[in-house]
C-alpha cells in the first residue's frame, strides 16, 4: 500500500460535512417545533 502515508491530519475538506449538519440540525429544530404545534392544537381542541 503506498498511499498509507500520503494522509496528513486535518488537512481534509470538511465543509460539506459541515453543511450537511447544520441543515440536519435545522430540521430537527423546525420538526420539533412544528410537532410541538400539533401538539399544542391537540391539547386545546381535544373532544371528550
Amino acid at each position: 500500500m503506498a498511499h498509507e502515508h500520503d494522509y496528513q491530519p486535518g488537512s481534509m475538506d470538511i465543509s460539506q460535512h459541515k453543511k450537511s449538519y447544520a441543515g440536519f440540525i435545522a430540521f430537527t429544530k423546525w420538526s420539533f417545533a412544528g410537532i410541538m404545534l400539533i401538539m399544542i392544537f391537540l391539547a386545546i381542541f381535544r373532544t371528550n
